[in-house]
C-alpha cells in the first residue's frame, strides 16, 4: 500500500526536524520515541543491505515507525552533498560509528554548521570522539560497553558475570540520547547557536552503575553479584513461590516488622540487632542467613497472588514477574491503551505498543509504518530542491537509491513532474 508522506502536525516535538544514520538499536530507537512526539524525522540508511534491523522479523515494525527512509551512500562525494544539503533546515543530526569516522571522511562539525550554525549534532560511538586512539576507533555493541563500564560486572551470579537483556546498553543510551538532544536543542533557544555532543555508550553505563562504583572509589568496597537478590540487604530480590516468581522489596520500619512476624522470626523485632525504628534488615546483621531462609520457605508454600495481595495491603512493594502471556491478559495495560494495532506497509496487521509517555495537552502519534528501504529517497530529494531529473541521474550512478518502482509499497515515480 502506498504510505503517507506528508507528516500530520501532532505531538510535543511538532516541527523538530531530525535526520539521522545509524543502525541498530540505540539510536534508531531514540529516533523513533521523539518522532512518535511529533518530529518529522529522517533515516538514512546505506544503499546496500540497509539497516540490519531488517534482518529481525518483528521488531523492525515497532522501532521504525513514523519515519522516513532515505537510501544514501553519503561518504561519496555527491552523497555528502546531498547529506549537507538536508542539514541546512534540520534541528538534530545523529550519526553513530567508531569515533571520528564521519570526520575522517570530511563530515565534520564544521563542515555541518557551515550548512546550518545552529545544528544540534549527536555524535554516538561506544567510546568517544576523544581519547586514547585505539579505544575511540574500536569496535563497540551493547555488550562490549557493559563490559568495559563495569556495569555488567554488577549483574550475575557471584561465579559468572551476565549481561542484563534485552539489550540493554543499547536502550539504556536510548534514552540518553533523546535527553541529550532535546536538552542541546533547548540550549539552542537561548544562546541561538548549535552544539556538537560527543556521547560514548560506555559513559551512559558508568553514570546508571555508579550507585555501587562511589562505594569502591570512597571506601574500597566492592559488593558481590547478587543473582537474584540485592547485593546488601535481606528480602529484596526475586523469589519463588508455588506457581512463579515473585519481586519484593521490604525496606521501612513497618514492613520490616510486619515482614518478621508473617514468617515467623517477630521475637527478632525490638531487639539490639532490630530495633523497632529498624528500616533496613541488612545481610551484614547476625539473623540475615535465617530471615532469607525463612523468607525462602514462607514464599515457596504460598501462591504469587496470595502473597502479592497481602505484602501490597501491608505498603510492601510485592509484584509478580510477569511473563509475556500475563502482560497480553494483564488488564491494568489494556485500561491504559498499552497496545496498539497498526497496518505494516505490505497491509500485515502489526500489534505493537502504543505511544509513551503520555502527553496531556499533546499527545504522541502513529502516523505511518516502517518504510521500505529507500521508499521516501525521491520524496526527501524533492523536498531539498532536487529536480527529477537530477534525482534520477542520482539513482543511475548508485549514490542513492530508492525502493523498486511499481511495488505494493512504493508509488513514488522520480519522473513525476514537481
Amino acid at each position: 500500500m502506498s504510505l503517507p508522506t506528508q507528516k500530520p502536525s501532532f505531538g510535543t516535538l511538532d516541527g523538530v526536524k531530525i535526520v539521522y544514520s545509524a543502525m541498530e538499536l540505540a539510536v534508531p530507537k531514540a529516533c523513533c520515541l521523539m518522532a512518535d512526539w511529533g518530529a518529522d524525522v529522517t533515516w538514512i540508511e546505506n544503499t546496500a543491505a540497509g539497516d540490519t534491523i531488517r534482518d529481525t522479523a518483528w521488531v523492525k515494525q515497532a522501532e521504525r515507525r513514523n519515519q522516513r527512509s532515505l537510501a544514501l551512500d553519503y561518504f561519496r562525494e555527491e552523497g555528502k552533498e546531498i547529506l549537507l544539503k538536508l542539514v541546512e533546515d534540520a534541528d538534530i543530526f545523529i550519526e553513530s560509528s567508531k569515533g571520528g569516522t564521519f570526520a575522517r571522511r570530511g563530515i565534520t562539525d564544521e563542515a555541518l554548521w557551515a550548512r546550518n550554525p545552529k545544528l544540534i549534532i549527536v555524535h554516538v560511538s561506544g567510546f568517544g570522539q576523544v581519547g586514547l586512539p585505539d579505544m575511540v576507533s574500536r569496535a563497540a555493541y551493547d555488550l562490549t560497553v557493559m563490559a568495559y563500564s563495569g556495569y555488567m560486572s554488577q549483574n550475575g551470579t557471584p561465579e559468572q558475570p551476565m549481561n542484563p537483556g534485552p539489550y540493554a546498553g543499547d536502550y539504556f543510551n536510548t534514552l540518553m540520547i533523546v535527553s541529550a538532544s532535546l536538552a542541546a536543542l533547548y540550549r539552542r533557544t537561548v544562546s541561538g547557536e548549535g552544539e556538537s555532543v560527543d556521547l560514548a555508550m560506555y559513559e551512559t553505563l558508568l553514570a546508571i552503575g555508579q550507585y555501587y562504583l562511589v562505594d569502591y572509589l570512597n571506601a574500597g568496597i566492592i559488593w558481590p553479584r547478587p543473582g537474584a537478590r540485592n547485593q546488601n540487604l535481606c528480602a529484596i530480590g526475586e523469589y519463588r513461590c508455588v506457581d512463579g516468581f515473585i519481586g519484593l522489596t521490604v525496606y521501612g520500619v513497618a514492613q520490616n516488622k510486619y515482614l518478621l512476624e508473617t514468617i515467623g522470626l517477630g521475637h527478632l523485632w525490638g531487639t539490639k540487632d532490630y530495633p523497632e525504628d529498624c528500616s533496613a534488615l541488612w545481610l551484614s546483621s547476625p539473623a540475615a542467613a535465617e530471615i532469607e531462609a525463612k523468607l525462602e520457605e514462607y514464599l515457596s508454600t504460598r501462591q504469587v497472588k496470595e502473597v502479592e495481595a497481602d505484602f501490597s495491603a501491608h505498603r510492601i512493594a510485592a509484584q509478580k514477574v510477569m511473563e509475556f502471556p500475563d502482560l497480553v491478559a494483564e488488564e491494568h495495560l489494556s485500561a491504559r491503551g498499552v497496545w496498539q494495532n497498526w497496518a505494516t506497509a505490505d497491509g500485515s496487521e502489526f500489534k505493537g505498543l502504543g505511544i509513551f509517555p503520555k502527553f496531556e495537552r499533546s499527545p504522541g502519534q502513529m502516523w505511518r509504518p516502517m518504510p521500505d528501504q529507500g521508499y521516501d529517497t525521491t520524496d526527501v530529494l524533492r523536498r531539498a530542491g532536487y529536480t527529477a531529473e537530477r534525482i534520477q541521474q542520482l539513482i543511475d550512478s548508485g549514490v542513492v537509491k530508492q525502493a523498486p518502482l511499481g511495488s505494493p509499497n512504493n508509488q513514488s515515480n522520480p519522473q513525476e513532474k514537481e
